[in-house]
């Protein structure tokens, strides 16, 4: 879940002021790709394409919808070994152009991303029809109520927003599950000719990549999915009862944003680069002292911006430094207005996709309950998780190609990647729960926090140069130590 999210993603890709235009009936299954040049301004060194596929996988001889396409091309073409396709997650995210690659990976394959449908470059989704119907979205996004009274303000935002995209966003609304991703992937890896997947994702990635390995077991190549969802608790839950509690809060992150958080107090309190460090002094208590004074007397920041950014903060142990100094600065408030550089104000993720793919309650009192119970166990990361999914308690449309298992069909060994210290996005204990629920994966932590382990640890990439390249997985239980301390310069 990128950024549940990435989040670096609040929770909908909502574009505004356009129509969508959906291709009539064209020819069936994508028959090569044609790469040429990219648009004006696009990263250097990518070629682009795009490829119709159908808009329901239901009717494949119905309308089509496009994919956007990036590729980096294999550094060492005369001696290329094929193609690794990647999603960074979201969902929603852009992913044409690929963040990710290793030295030898880049060398060897040609790194290819996608805008997913709906977003982006691809055949988007347009939520709104004009600048005052986004207004109830700028005033949700990023936040959480804290007070009855915003509570119920924050409800009818969020109604509305999804109102909205019910009015506005036509058929595509109906085909964003997850499902119809995975199906797309499949068309790629078809387009370019692999007989098997070679996939990177990364957070929401993952669960693309657990419903590609279900729907195409025998497709499966190398999947290596690094913060890992786990694929039952995001799509139905464990137990019947989970069907009440919303999707986002039975994920768990919240928990792990608290065991980061922990780490990350402890890690500064022996580190005297730590601006937050104070000898003697109980830093989780000061920590607190910031939040209780915030929630009863809002200043240049709110409790919800704490939150907000020291949880956007924890994603990385690289913010470390930035981080302490924002939480000093909040310790005086004079001072607590320094902003932190960090994914949370960046991509928004895929409301139509999290809201088709996941069971959640129709009832939207069932949110400020289930934030309630959370921040018992985290303070303010349990309300701050769990209204990120609250549009889907008013969700227009339902897709019926939506994925719910089996989740352990027999595929190729599949690599899994975790932060052992916590990870605020994709809890730990959940890498842990999907290693023994797919059908053959392989745990390999890093120990640190954060979000993602890739090019964080020479020993980490060594294992995703071995996978990815030649199917070799690292021994069962093996943990890699990150290449830099929280607080080292970078």
């Amino acid at each position: 879940m990128t950024t549940i999210g990435a989040r670096a993603a609040v929770l909908l890709t909502l574009t505004a002021l356009t129509a969508v235009t959906i291709a009539p009936v064209a020819s069936a299954a994508p028959k090569g790709i044609s790469w040429g040049a990219c648009p004006a301004g696009s990263p250097p060194g990518y070629d682009c394409a795009e490829i119709e596929v159908p808009l329901s996988y239901q009717d494949p001889g119905g309308p089509r919808i496009t994919l956007a396409l990036g590729r980096l091309p294999a550094t060492d073409q005369q001696h290329k070994r094929g193609t690794v396709f990647t999603n960074p997650g979201g969902p929603g995210n852009p992913g044409r152009f690929s963040k990710f690659q290793t030295p030898v990976l880049h060398r060897q394959f040609d790194i290819v991303g996608f805008d997913p449908r709906g977003v982006g470059a691809s055949t988007p989704i347009r939520c709104f029809a004009s600048d005052a119907e986004t207004e109830p979205l700028k005033r949700v996004l990023g936040t959480f109520p804290i007070t009855t009274e915003q509570e119920t303000r924050h409800t009818a935002d969020v109604r509305e927003v999804a109102a909205s995209c019910g009015r506005n966003a036509g058929p595509l609304l109906g085909h964003l599950s997850t499902t119809n991703v995975a199906r797309d992937l499949d068309k790629l890896r078809e387009a370019v000719g692999e007989p098997r997947l070679r996939y990177y994702g990364l957070s929401y990635g993952t669960y693309l990549g657990e419903v590609y390995a279900n729907l195409f077991p025998h497709h499966v190549g190398a999947l290596a999915l690094d913060a890992v969802d786990d694929p039952i608790a995001w799509s139905t839950g464990h137990r019947p009862e989970d069907a009440n509690v919303p999707f986002s809060t039975r994920l768990g992150g919240f928990r792990d944003a608290d065991r980061a958080l922990r780490a990350f107090l402890d890690t500064c309190a022996a580190d005297t680069r730590c601006a937050f460090r104070e000898p003697g002094k109980d830093l989780r208590a000061k920590y607190d002292a910031i939040l209780d004074r915030l929630e009863t007397a809002p200043e240049a920041i709110t409790y919800q911006d704490v939150i907000r950014r020291t949880h956007s903060a924890l994603t990385d142990e690289a913010n470390s430094p930035a981080l302490a100094e924002f939480l000093q600065s909040a310790t005086k408030p004079s001072l607590a207005t320094k902003a932190i550089a960090t994914p949370f104000d960046s991509a928004l993720g895929g409301g139509g996709t999290l809201c088709t793919d996941t069971t959640n309650p129709r009832d939207p009192a069932a949110w400020p309950r289930a934030a309630r119970d959370a921040d018992k166990e985290s303070r303010g990361f349990g309300s701050y998780d769990t209204y990120l999914s609250m549009p889907c308690a008013f969700w227009p449309v339902a897709d019926p190609a939506r994925y719910t298992g089996p989740w352990n069909r027999p595929t190729a060994p599949i690599l899994l990647l975790a932060n052992g210290k916590g990870d605020p996005e994709t809890p730990y204990a959940g890498a842990k729960r999907t290693e023994r629920i797919l059908g053959n994966a392989r745990l390999l932590t890093l120990d640190a926090w954060g979000h993602g382990a890739a090019n964080r640890s020479e020993c980490v990439d060594a294992a995703l140069d071995a996978y990815l390249a030649y199917g070799r997985l690292p021994a069962r239980g093996t943990v890699c130590a990150p290449d830099h301390a929280a607080f080292d310069a970078r």
